[in-house]
């Protein structure tokens, strides 16, 4: 009998105590900002999945929280600010701060040196971020955990689904290019990726949640295949013949591993749609050597002329950096008429920013805060002409839109394949279904208006 009584007892005392481990991750609540790429808020995603399934309570970062997840971003000095202030914005609530990404990476100690920060993680412990919390929990964690970035060799797959009806799926990550004005080689490592079988499995995933669309995103995605010995091409013939995903949507790929087949195949793919956000930087050559680019401009040029000879009305969008160390007058006019010379869509325009670290701090001729301003003012209404000019050009046309499940005064938004904002009246049973549409008004937003979408 006693025996049977102690039986009982320690079999309780057991399940009490295996509890009271669990239970406080139950009634945890936790909640995730993201700054900077749409690869960190694949990443975020992925990360606050695993919080999930150990039993935290997921709410919104603007709530009252136990844990604060910051997944930072470090391109620009502007990131940097805005990372601080995001931070800082948590550390005033008086929870546990946890700080991760490229940021993390680059400055550990500054954010360390923030009052009210926990916790501090490097590329090679974010995805790791689970263990540290709990850690931290029970009082046996270290402040900063960080490590050489050169050793960081593992691929971790991830994917977010944005508003239900399209999902952003990495498929690598880091960068071997080693551009003159660049952190990314220091923040996320060397250019790595999963297989493609597992990309295929992951594409399967989010096709069985009703997804319609997927945004292939990484670093330099054109680079993929580096730790797989497949490449780029491979994927997207395959990805291509996923019978659950109605359109894939490339993030942004390097002139020079833009190959004519990669073209040709997204003209007579149903799936890859003729959207292309191509870096450029700069429209001068000499620009782009001091830069380190690995392309001159003749090259950009004759992509550009590849894709609109196949895909008259494709999206072409690049990026811009204005006021690079020594960029003249002449140099930034010689690159305007270049770029004004391009069938262009849409520019995303940055001044430069300098980055601690990199070559391009120590090159002579630096350029004014005003200048630079002035410059990027000058870029910014160019890319608004472009805009204007592109929707223009595809009025009248019928394209298919996926609609999003925003509502905002009575209406939803969504996409063209070819990266057209259309408005609509809100009907909740079209949210996430492609459907094709008449490209006719234009609102005073900007955005093509439609009736026709029942």
């Amino acid at each position: 009998m006693r025996c049977l009584i102690l039986y009982i007892f320690v079999a309780f005392y057991k399940n009490n105590l295996e509890n009271k481990i669990i239970e406080p991750h139950n009634s945890m609540r936790i909640a995730f900002f993201t700054l900077g790429c749409k690869l960190n808020f694949a990443e975020t995603s992925m990360i606050s999945r695993k919080f999930q399934e150990k039993g935290f309570n997921k709410v919104n970062f603007n709530s009252e929280a136990d844990i604060y997840v910051i997944n930072t971003c470090s391109v620009t000095q502007v990131a940097d600010k805005k990372c601080r202030q995001i931070i800082k914005k948590a550390t005033r609530k008086g929870s546990k701060v946890v700080v991760i990404g490229c940021y993390s990476q680059l400055k550990p100690d500054e954010i360390a040196g923030i009052e009210g920060v926990d916790l501090v993680l490097g590329t090679n412990e974010k995805f790791k971020v689970v263990g540290h919390v709990e850690n931290l929990l029970n009082g046996t964690s270290e402040k900063i955990i960080s490590g050489d970035i050169n050793k960081v060799q593992c691929f971790d797959s991830s994917f977010s689904i944005f508003d239900r009806t399209r999902a952003f799926l990495k498929i690598q990550d880091g960068c071997d290019y080693g551009c003159s004005y660049c952190t990314i080689p220091f923040a996320r490592g060397k250019s790595r990726n999963d297989c493609i079988t597992n990309i295929i499995n992951q594409a399967e995933v989010i096709a069985a949640k009703g997804i319609n669309e997927v945004v292939l995103t990484g670093v330099n995605i054109g680079d993929f295949g580096h730790s797989t010995n497949e490449n780029f091409f491979m994927l997207i013939q395959e990805l291509n013949k996923n019978k659950g995903i109605e359109r894939y949507r490339i993030s942004s790929i390097e002139p020079n591993l833009l190959s004519d087949e990669i073209i040709e195949f997204i003209h007579h793919s149903v799936k890859f749609v003729p959207h292309f956000h191509i870096p450029l930087q700069s429209g001068s050559n000499k620009i782009l050597t001091a830069m380190g680019r690995r392309y001159n401009r003749e090259l950009f040029s004759s992509r550009i002329l590849k894709i609109k000879s196949l895909m008259p009305y494709s999206c072409i969008g690049a990026d811009i950096i204005a006021g690079f160390p020594g960029e003249s007058d002449d140099d930034f006019n010689d690159s305007y008429s270049f770029i004004e010379s391009l069938d262009l869509s849409y520019l995303h325009v940055f001044p430069y920013s300098e980055r601690p670290g990199t070559r391009a701090v120590n090159f002579p001729g630096k350029v004014g805060p005003s200048v630079k301003e002035r410059r990027c003012r000058i870029l910014s209404e160019l890319s608004d002409l472009k805009r204007n000019n592109f929707y223009q050009k595809n009025f009248g046309r019928n394209e298919k839109v996926i609609f999003e499940s925003g509502l905002i005064n009575g209406l939803m938004t969504g996409y063209t394949s070819n990266y057209i904002k259309v408005e609509a009246p809100y009907k909740k049973e079209m949210i996430g279904k492609m459907l094709e549409v008449t490209l006719l008004n234009l609102s005073n937003k900007g955005n093509y208006t439609t009736n026709n979408y029942v």
